[in-house]
């Protein structure tokens, strides 16, 4: 009887091991399977965190939503190495970063472009996008193959109620497109177990970025946490309901060169966190 307890007591431990191995975790929802790969608790200013993206050398440059600074994060030091000064305090959603030069969104529309931003004689541009406080902006990503960059309304669109629009902004011109890049239709059926009275309450986009490997966007949401896939011409192909013990409210993503994917945390009465996550 003891050996039979025994062999039943190492075999739940066992079971028990493979979900919480250090560094890892797992959970799996009616729509996927989710593997977390890494987390990082990252430090008290940046509990806001509202943006990411990789810059190399294990880095990711971050901004929050109160100060005009953008964070170097380094994830093998687990460390900010570095605090760069672009604006004054605002509401800062959204970075993205070009080469030499960093751009990021404010709520309000406005774009910031940090021309040599890891430079002491660095210089700031602003641009006006086609949207504005009344569409609450939180995203911004680098389309880097056609050079621009691409945003996103969280609220109401400014052209339709019922749909979420995503806007370029040329870098090449420094000027918004006139044209929508696509058209995500809150009524779409991919959307249908979490329509909301309002359509524009839906989905509320916090960020995006496109996976290097295959041109698919990936669009986040925080209010309600879920990922939509989208392909190239903005058709939905997955939407992922995300568990909020593991992503209580994801507001920023971002992916390596080789595809691996970040997807950042705000701290929502705790630690804010960054994510290394494998969709399987």
């Amino acid at each position: 009887m003891k050996l039979i307890k025994l062999i039943s007591l190492v075999g739940i431990l066992g079971i028990i091991s493979a979900f919480v191995l250090p560094g890892k975790s797992f959970y799996s929802s009616k729509e996927s399977q989710i593997e977390i790969l890494n987390t990082w608790e990252l430090p008290n200013v940046l509990r806001e965190v509202s943006g990411i993206d990789w810059i190399g050398d294990n880095k990711i440059a971050a901004v929050e939503d109160e100060d005009g600074i953008i964070f170097i994060y380094d994830l093998k030091a687990k460390e900010i190495t570095t605090e760069i000064e672009f604006a004054d305090k605002g509401d800062y959603e959204g970075i993205a970063i070009n080469g030499a030069n960093a751009y990021v969104m404010r709520s309000d529309g406005l774009l910031f472009e940090v021309l040599n931003y890891k430079s002491n004689k660095r210089t700031i541009k602003t641009y006006q996008s086609a949207l504005s406080h009344k569409n609450n902006v939180e995203t911004l990503a680098l389309d880097s193959k056609r050079n621009r960059l691409l945003i996103a309304p969280k609220d109401e669109d400014p052209n339709d109620e019922n749909i979420k629009g995503v806007y370029a902004f040329d870098l090449k011109g420094q000027t918004m497109l006139a044209d929508l890049i696509f058209r995500i239709d809150m009524k779409d059926k991919a959307l249908k177990d979490y329509q909301e009275k309002k359509s524009s309450k839906t989905f509320r986009p916090s960020d995006l970025a496109i996976n290097p490997l295959d041109s698919k966007i990936y669009m986040l949401e925080g209010v309600n946490p879920k990922l939509l896939i989208l392909d190239a011409t903005g058709t939905i192909t997955k939407v992922i309901k995300l568990d909020k013990k593991h992503f209580p409210q994801p507001e920023g993503i971002t992916f390596t060169p080789d595809g691996k994917l970040y997807i950042s945390n705000e701290g929502a009465g705790g630690k804010a966190t960054l994510l290394e996550v494998k969709i399987l």
